[in-house]
């Protein structure tokens, strides 16, 4: 029988993970957790896979939107679609929220649910990382599957908690890991309820209803799932509040964070990132016993062979 998480480096983390999954399963220790009270959550981007050089589902959004805009001339004198078309770096830097609802609406309002899937599934099927030249599917971490695979053999209810969108989440979390889309919670615009030749479907209108990010992840836990997880993995002050909740529980807790400090085989950003920012969550994580994970120092592997 082989060692479980190979993946990961002999090491603090590895211990604690390991040390974790065994105090809470150990039936008749003071630790034990009862299985239906094993949740664990997990963010997606920058934790599950890669989110530079921008998040996955910023990349479908370009791709979606270039697609469109052929019947869309008007989109050429208008921003922020113009820097989008013409690839205008300095103006996509400074996009900002609106900018982004503006762009989601034009690309993926009107589209039913049904339809919404398959062109998500049809793009990531082709798409490719702008650096590593594999599917989006690919970027995912190798250890992070092995630890998913680890808990799921010992009865953890697991569970995805990302600020990307929910539908978009759904399109790929089964077949990439294991999590059914039943235990997604992602941030969720507004729908509709229709009939389109007589078939009744959801319709996906503009307009934002709830933003998984930040204090949302732990309002949508309780919305969604109903307990308090045990375990809580994030890389991002996105991931704060979920971690803090987590953690705030009684009996064994643990909460665990994403150091990217690896330039060489994936990214190295913390402090000043625009993306995926991690500063206030490494500060509470150091003064608060979290522990931090370093994909330079932990991991032996990054994305999985092939």
């Amino acid at each position: 029988m082989s060692a479980p998480l190979p993946s990961w480096n002999d090491g603090a983390a590895r211990r604690a993970l390991l040390d974790f999954v065994d105090a809470v399963t150990t039936d008749g220790a003071s630790s034990f957790v009862r299985p239906e009270d094993r949740v664990a959550v997990f963010d997606n981007d920058g934790t599950l896979w890669s989110e530079q050089p921008m998040y996955v589902q910023a990349h479908f959004v370009v791709d979606r939107l270039r697609e469109l805009a052929p019947a869309h001339p008007e989109w050429r004198k208008q921003q922020p679609f113009q820097a989008l078309i013409e690839g205008d770096e300095e103006a996509l830097r400074k996009l900002t929220e609106h900018d982004a609802a503006a762009l989601i609406a034009a690309t993926h309002a009107g589209m039913t649910t049904g339809e919404f899937s398959r062109t998500a599934k049809a793009w990531l099927a082709t798409a490719k990382h702008p650096r590593f030249q594999r599917p989006f599917t690919h970027c995912i971490y190798q250890p992070m599957l092995e630890l998913l695979d680890l808990l799921r053999t010992h009865g953890f209810d697991l569970h995805i908690v990302s600020g990307g969108g929910i539908d978009f989440l759904r399109a790929f979390s089964e077949e990439t890991y294991g999590i059914p889309s039943s235990h997604v919670i992602g941030s969720s615009g507004k729908t509709h309820f229709d009939l389109r030749d007589g078939q009744p479907v959801l319709v996906k209108l503009p307009g934002l209803t709830s933003l998984d990010d930040g204090e949302g992840k732990p309002i949508n836990i309780h919305l969604h799932i109903g307990k308090r997880p045990v375990l809580a993995f994030g890389n991002s002050d996105g991931d704060l509040q979920m971690l803090q909740y987590a953690g705030s529980g009684d009996g064994p807790r643990l909460r665990l964070l994403l150091h990217h400090d690896d330039a060489v085989r994936e990214y190295a950003y913390d402090r000043e990132a625009k993306t995926g920012r991690l500063d206030r969550a490494l500060d509470v994580a150091g003064k608060d016993g979290w522990t931090v994970v370093s994909m330079r120092s932990d991991w032996n592997q990054v994305f999985p062979q092939g």
